[in-house]
């Protein structure tokens, strides 16, 4: 592990836990438009065309003789977007996304003058492996941002530390909503990835984490039943959907067919909403005004000139967004293993939940 760049990938302060993030009224509103706007794709399908993006954002490399596949990394985590550009897509949620309350609390947590609503999405899942797979969130540069970079670029782009000048600052509030009687809680690397990790533990309802989770390695942690965390048949187009055949339950589909349901008490909810955060007026307008904006073609002559610069060999890639021989050699040279430490899988029923 490049041991340089592991100590960059820490948040600009400890993640700062609350309760009651949002009101009951508000947490109703949010999971009915779940229910009523659904079926939703996997994670993986929102976000990935390869298998090596994905790796570039999460470990940033795989163990030699492994072949990549996105199959590797099929997980039973669906998601939705409740946002776009920044603004709100649903009426009904308007002061979910425009919060009085999250916004003092990310001015605060950076000790900054300003902030603004960024993105606001769901994770919704049942039982699933999660505890082997930290990673980072995609991170924001003046000019690039998830409307128009894929994630495995920005996050290699945090990674590597040559881009710092141009980097947003940025901070989520990430609630969870789960009952389950095994696992679920969120777990976090805050002092870095070559130190011991911390876990928020379920039942949560309501608790939330003020993170900065781009500069930070944190993961899900497992939940359920073990054998029921990947379900047979689950695909790249794998899709979750309120069950109708059970009040409050929850079904994953393959092409039609039910491949998995899930009942009330094991369905996990997590809302993530997200803020831009200037430290004051001339940060802001720098933003605004695109003066010091990138573009990929001077992202990748950054990447080439300094990988030129450290003598390493490599054939000009036909597309650097897509070639996939390009994108291993970025995640070889700037890649960040996944944590040394990670916490032993949650097996045991812990007893009814409070």
């Amino acid at each position: 592990m490049n041991i340089e760049q592991a100590k960059v990938l820490r948040p600009v302060a400890p993640p700062l836990i609350i309760d009651d993030a949002y009101t009951e009224d508000q947490h109703a509103r949010l999971l009915d438009l779940v229910r009523q706007n659904g079926p939703w794709p996997l994670i993986v399908a929102h976000h990935f065309q390869s298998a090596e993006e994905l790796v570039a954002t999460t470990s940033g490399a795989m163990p030699e003789g492994v072949e990549v596949s996105l199959d590797l990394f099929l997980t039973p985590v669906f998601r939705g977007f409740l946002s776009h550009d920044g603004v709100c897509l649903y009426p009904e949620i308007q002061d979910c996304f425009y919060n009085p309350r999250f916004l003092d609390l990310v001015r605060d947590y950076w000790g900054a003058k300003y902030a603004e609503p960024e993105g606001m999405l769901f994770n919704i899942q049942g039982p699933c492996s999660g505890g082997g797979s930290p990673h980072l969130d995609a991170t924001r540069f003046r000019g690039l941002s998830l409307d128009n970079t894929p994630v495995w670029l920005m996050n290699t782009m945090a990674k590597s530390g040559l881009f710092k000048r141009w980097q947003a600052r940025k901070s989520q509030i990430v609630a969870w909503y789960y009952r389950g009687r095994i696992g679920g809680g969120f777990v976090y690397w805050p002092d870095g990835p070559h130190e011991q990790p911390k876990t928020l533990r379920a039942p949560m309802w309501g608790r939330a984490a003020v993170v900065e989770n781009e500069m930070m390695f944190h993961s899900a942690q497992s939940c359920g039943t073990p054998e029921l965390r990947k379900p047979e048949g689950l695909a790249f187009d794998s899709l979750m959907e309120p069950d109708p055949e059970s009040e409050g339950g929850w079904r994953i589909t393959t092409e039609g067919k039910v491949i998995q349901r899930i009942p009330e008490d094991e369905f996990r909810f997590l809302v993530h909403w997200g803020a831009n955060v200037y430290m004051d007026l001339d940060e802001l307008k720098l933003f605004a005004d695109h003066t010091d904006d990138l573009t990929h073609e001077r992202v990748f002559d950054v990447f080439l000139d300094d990988l030129k610069r450290r003598n390493v060999d490599f054939d000009p890639p036909s597309d650097p967004l897509t070639d996939t021989a390009f994108i291993t050699l970025l995640n070889e040279v700037y890649g960040i293993d996944r944590p040394l430490i990670i916490p032993p899988e949650p097996e045991e029923d812990r007893g009814l939940a409070a």
